[in-house]
């Protein structure tokens, strides 16, 4: 089997963590290879740490590191960018959450992606949890009924030193959002995975103790799903300290099914590591009230034998990389990836306006 070569088009916290899943894949026929980054020699200092080789551009680095797919993890704004322009050099594409800052961005990207017959992937490594698979697969199987509601609760903490770390971090015109551009999208992505696509959010978000950034650390909305669900979602970085992100889905039935993703403290990446599983809440199928505790056990075991940072991005860069071998789509595609977006971009503009948004 010929290996597959990828290359990082950027060379922050979130890049050693994809260094790190890469190292466990070798068996399985994928080097990370190359990076690129706009600072050449932070580039090549972080490639001379981790045994790459950097390169002056990224349609260089694409051509003469002959490589199959290249990972896009630099700021928000700039997927767009990075994205097309991997694309356009003959890579196919896997960027870090979220998609793009607009639907706009994500459109071009994906229009892009087809005409060049390339593929492009987002990163949403929480969808692999083993708390997370047995929601999808209990609502796939009818065990709740018809999802009926829904909910998101993340409730964590950032400090001023989180802020500071990175010179785009807590600004418009850098990040492009506060907790629902960077935290949120891995949760907001779940919930339209277990329920479909959202029809209508009427939303609001504010600052509540962040005075020294200028975006949002809280959001609420209330939705309305195109499959007849409703729900709502509360997401903050207000509260100290971190303390969970769940979503809960419940059923026509009467059976409630959910997931806490994060737990005891929300993980930065490059800055902590993951301190507890995701876990399996909240669970009251009939005849299956008892698993939760079961389960917990096995994710706990699995836990502590993986590291837990890095063994989840790997699953998912092995789900691209069979993808690009067979010729499927990816797990989570750029049609998918736009479906955050839209609903990212839906509660900003209702909290402008002041009124139900259609994503």
């Amino acid at each position: 089997m010929k290996p597959l070569r990828f290359g990082l088009v950027g060379y922050g916290k979130v890049a050693g963590l994809h260094v790190q899943a890469f190292s466990t894949l070798k068996e399985q026929g994928l080097e990370l290879c190359a990076v690129w980054g706009r600072d050449t020699l932070k580039a090549q200092a972080f490639a001379a740490r981790h045994g790459l080789t950097a390169y002056s551009s990224i349609p260089d680095m694409v051509s003469k590191g002959r490589l199959d797919a290249v990972i896009v993890a630099t700021p928000h704004l700039q997927h767009r960018e990075h994205g097309v322009a991997a694309l356009e050099a003959g890579a196919h594409v896997l960027i870090e959450k979220p998609l793009a800052l607009s639907t706009a961005d994500a459109d071009v990207l994906i229009e892009t992606a087809n005409h060049c017959r390339r593929t492009l992937g987002l990163i949403s490594q929480r969808r692999w949890f083993p708390a997370v698979r047995r929601v999808k697969d209990a609502i796939d199987a009818g065990k709740i009924g018809r999802p009926a509601l829904a909910q998101i609760t993340m409730l964590g903490w950032r400090d001023e030193a989180y802020y500071r770390s990175d010179p785009w971090r807590g600004s418009w015109a850098g990040e492009g959002g506060g907790v629902l551009a960077n935290q949120a999208p891995h949760q907001l992505d779940l919930l339209q995975w277990f329920i479909g696509p959202i029809e209508e959010v009427y939303a609001g978000w504010t600052n509540v103790n962040h005075p020294y950034i200028e975006v949002e650390d809280s959001a609420v909305a209330m939705f309305k799903g195109k499959n007849g669900v409703m729900g709502n979602l509360l997401v903050s970085n207000s509260q100290k300290p971190g303390i969970y992100a769940k979503v809960h889905v419940h059923g026509t039935s009467g059976a409630s099914v959910g997931v806490q993703t994060d737990g005891g403290a929300m993980f930065v990446a490059g800055m902590s590591s993951i301190v507890e599983p995701a876990s399996n809440d909240l669970w009251t199928v009939p005849g299956e009230e008892a698993l939760p505790a079961q389960w917990l056990k096995d994710d706990l075991g699995l836990f502590q034998r993986v590291d837990p940072t890095s063994y989840f991005h790997a699953l998912q860069f092995l789900d691209f990389a069979e993808a690009l071998r067979t010729g499927r789509p990816p797990a989570i595609d750029g049609s998918e990836g736009r479906k955050s977006v839209a609903l990212i971009e839906a509660i900003y503009r209702s909290g402008r306006e002041g009124r139900p948004v259609a994503p």
